[in-house]
C-alpha cells in the first residue's frame, strides 16, 4: 500500500496565487499515492459549475484531473455548491459530510470540520439555511454575476464577524468531537476548516488531526500502514509537524500485529 494523502482549505483563487506552488508539489507526490482526499474549501468560493475559472486555476484543475490515483471530494463551507460537472472534470468522487475511511483494522473519520463548531450558533443557523435544497435551487437559478456578488458579500461578512468573535467559539466543540468519534467507533478524526493545524491527543487516547490552510506553504496528512503524519511543505522543503504511530491508539483499536 502506498500512502493516502488528505488535504483541506487550499482556497484556490486569484487572490491566493501563492498556493499554486505547493499545489504543484502536492500533484507530484499524489502521482505516486493510492488516493487523494480533499476535505473541502478547495476554492475560496464556488457559486456553481458555470463559475469562470482563471487560467492559473484551470491549470491546477488539469493537474488534478491528470492524476491516476483515486480522488475524493468532500465539500466545505466555501464550495458546497460544487456539482457533478466539476467533479467529472477533475475525476473525483463526491463524499458525504461525514466519511469513514478504513485504516488497517480500524476507522478514520473524515469531515470538513465546520459542523463541529457548535458553539458558533449563528454560523450553524446560516449553514443550515445555505445547505437546504430550496436555497440551492433558488441560488443556482440566479444570474452568475448576482451569485458571485452574493458570495463575495458573504466572504466580506465572514471576515468582519470572525474578527469580533471569541477564538474558542470558532473552534470545534470538544463534546461534539468526542460524540462524532464514539458514534463512528473510531479513535482518529481528520478535518480542516479551523486553520489550526495540529495533532491533538484527546482523552481515552482518541486523536484529532487538523490540516492547515494554504498560502506560501501547503499542508497535508499522509496515511501509511505504519503511521499518520501532519506535514507542512513548499518547493524547498517538507516539515513533519507531528507523527501519530499505531502505538498511540487505544489498545483495542490498534492494528493487528
Amino acid at each position: 500500500m502506498a500512502e493516502i494523502l488528505i488535504v483541506a482549505d487550499v482556497h484556490l483563487a486569484p487572490t491566493n496565487v501563492a498556493a499554486l506552488a505547493p499545489w504543484s508539489q502536492l500533484m507530484a507526490r499524489a502521482a505516486k499515492a493510492d488516493a487523494l482526499y480533499i476535505l473541502g474549501d478547495l476554492f475560496d468560493y464556488w457559486v456553481g459549475d458555470d463559475q469562470p475559472i482563471p487560467a492559473e486555476m484551470s491549470v491546477a484543475l488539469d493537474q488534478l484531473a491528470a492524476l491516476t490515483c483515486q480522488k475524493f471530494f468532500l465539500s466545505g463551507n466555501r464550495d458546497f455548491l460544487v456539482g457533478q460537472a466539476l467533479l467529472d472534470r477533475i475525476g473525483a468522487q463526491s463524499l458525504p459530510d461525514i466519511y469513514q475511511l478504513p485504516w488497517n483494522n480500524q476507522t478514520l473519520v473524515l469531515c470538513h470540520g465546520d459542523t463541529l463548531c457548535t458553539d458558533d450558533t449563528a454560523y450553524q443557523a446560516m449553514r443550515q439555511q445555505l445547505r437546504s435544497p430550496v436555497f440551492r435551487c433558488d441560488f443556482l437559478a440566479k444570474p452568475l454575476v448576482e451569485r458571485i456578488a452574493v458570495a463575495q458579500g458573504l466572504r466580506a461578512r465572514s471576515r468582519t464577524e470572525s474578527g469580533s468573535k471569541p477564538e474558542d467559539i470558532m473552534d470545534v466543540n470538544p463534546e461534539a468531537v468526542m460524540a462524532l468519534l464514539q458514534t463512528n467507533q473510531a479513535s482518529i478524526l481528520i478535518h480542516g476548516h479551523t486553520h489550526r493545524p495540529a495533532i491533538h491527543r484527546l482523552e481515552s487516547r482518541m486523536n484529532r488531526i487538523v490540516t492547515g490552510d494554504w498560502g506560501d506553504h501547503g499542508w497535508l496528512v499522509a496515511v501509511t500502514p505504519e503511521q499518520i503524519t501532519l506535514e507542512r511543505f513548499n518547493a524547498q522543503s517538507t516539515e513533519i509537524i507531528d507523527i501519530l504511530p499505531p502505538s498511540a491508539l487505544p489498545p483495542l483499536l490498534r492494528p493487528a500485529e
